[in-house]
């Protein structure tokens, strides 16, 4: 049996069992709460390890290897500000979330419970927000597609556009079927697959090289820049401006809809802090552990790898270190980062198309039958556009993820934050904060030189921010019962 036959059963194994746990879901699917919520009934391990494994994606045995292979040490910026944002995005949101979305209307959406939560009859700060959504997943769900593609086209030697169809196809097939279940419970087993292989090829690596002192030996031959937290590979300081962009990357955990989709569906407030201990320690694990796949690789690769190529550097680490079985069960767990992130970003997308748009604009007394197979039929739609965006094998996981990441912080982490904590916030100042967050990432995006080199989020984050409370304070105080409401799920949150 040659070692292509062996990887392809071990990935042949593994999507089974996805679709398997799909089919098993989709019994269980009975409505659209269901389909988007789960019917609000995961648990504190669920519930975190979804939260995490969708959140890091392709990225974190991509993107970040790549980041850490090429930079060195100046990724431990990136990490830090994403393991802070994954504490303070539990800490901050998850209980209050949690509650307010089912006080707000038993609102399924971020952008149903923005419509509730301020009671805006008028549908445009739930359309608006839709729409933010649907056009910054497009690039997030791509990024996933092209990480899928440079996995087959690396491992098999297919065409790059057909390993990227066949990775669409596997997250379609087990995400329309069972949903928010479905793509919980594959999850679960993808994060801890991750966890466990992220844990297991640093040390492999650096074991086989002679230790970590023989790691940073090879780091310094390579470029002793590597070595130092404060310059970059290419001997240039690392400015405030960078650090602060590294660092910048953690205000986006406030803002993504598919990892707070998990704390609305969390079962119970009393369950979150549990969660959120296993949520950070895996995220600690996981982000350790590509970091120092991509430091290990310096020494342990032959071929130096540069561009777009420094992103396939834990999949070639691994092809090198292991035998076929060991190597195929690594290589599921880069799909399973795919995958993980890929269904929950389709999910939700659907989820804005359906309850934000369809449902709001157009059939307003449509049942949850029908809006759960519109769902479905919007899952395969969002995932051919994503298909399309993915066809360059040249782009980089991590700029898409990059863009994807701070669209979404910057115009729904201020609302968010504000939304649960600020009782004085109003529907204006909700809509102001989301357009004006969303339309600086846009904006910043395209312009470069002196501050536009500072990633956007960190802009867009702040000037968010300051045009919710502006507009807030000029607007009129808010209805009494939008008041009490905030009161009541205040009580909520902080009894014992």
């Amino acid at each position: 049996m040659t070692d292509g036959t062996l990887i392809g059963i071990t990935f042949f194994v593994y999507l089974a069992a996805m679709f398997v746990t799909g089919w098993y879901a989709f019994r269980r699917t009975r409505d659209l709460a269901d389909f988007i919520l789960g019917g609000r009934r995961i648990g504190s391990w669920v519930a975190a390890l979804s939260a995490g494994a969708s959140d890091m994606s392709g990225w974190l045995l991509l993107g970040l290897p790549g980041y850490a292979y090429a930079s060195g040490f100046e990724s431990f910026w990136l990490a830090l500000g994403l393991l802070a944002g994954t504490y303070l995005n539990w800490r901050i949101l998850a209980a209050r979330l949690r509650v307010y979305s089912e006080t707000a209307a038993n609102a399924l959406t971020l952008p149903a419970f923005f419509a509730h939560r301020f009671r805006d009859r008028s549908g445009l700060l739930q359309i608006t927000s839709a729409l933010f959504i649907l056009a910054f997943f497009l690039f997030y769900t791509s990024s996933g597609l092209v990480a899928s593609g440079k996995l087959f086209a690396t491992v098999f030697g297919i065409p790059y556009v057909w390993a990227v169809g066949a990775g669409a196809l596997a997250v379609i097939l087990y995400t329309t079927a069972g949903g928010f279940l479905a793509v919980s419970w594959t999850d679960l087993v993808q994060a801890l697959l991750m966890a466990a292989v992220l844990a297991m090829v640093p040390v492999m690596s650096i074991t086989a090289q002679g230790g970590l002192d023989a790691m940073l030996i090879s780091m310094q031959q390579t470029n002793p820049q590597l070595l130092d937290l404060w310059s970059s590979a290419d001997s240039a300081s690392t400015t405030v401006l960078g650090i602060v962009s590294l660092l910048g990357w953690g205000l986006g955990y406030f803002g993504q809809p598919h990892i707070l989709a998990r704390f609305a569906a969390i079962e119970s407030v009393e369950r979150v802090p549990k969660a959120r201990r296993i949520g950070v320690a895996w995220a600690a694990i996981g982000l350790t552990g590509a970091m120092f796949a991509g430091f290990s690789a310096l020494g342990y690769l032959a071929t130096p790898l540069t561009g777009a190529d420094t992103e396939k550097v834990f999949i070639l680490l691994v092809s090198s270190l292991f035998n076929p079985l060991v190597a195929g069960i690594c290589l599921a767990a880069i799909l399973a980062a795919i995958m993980s992130t890929a269904d929950s970003q389709l999910l939700v997308a659907s989820s804005a198309l359906t309850e934000d748009l369809y449902k709001v604009l157009f059939r307003k007394q449509a049942s949850p039958q029908e809006l759960m197979g519109i769902g479905r039929v919007t899952v395969v739609l969002i995932a051919v556009l994503a298909f399309l965006l993915a066809l360059d094998p040249e782009r980089m996981v991590l700029d898409l993820v990059a863009y994807a990441w701070a669209g979404f912080g910057a115009a729904f982490g201020p609302a968010l934050i504000l939304s649960l904590h600020w009782k004085r916030m109003t529907a204006k100042g909700a809509l102001a904060g989301i357009l004006s967050g969303g339309l600086t990432v846009a904006v910043w995006k395209e312009l470069q030189g002196g501050v536009f080199d500072l990633y956007e989020i960190v802009p867009g984050f702040g000037i968010s921010f300051v045009f919710i409370l502006i507009v807030s304070l000029l607007d009129k105080a808010p209805d009494p019962e939008i008041s009490r409401e905030f009161a009541n799920v205040n009580l909520q949150v902080e009894k014992p």
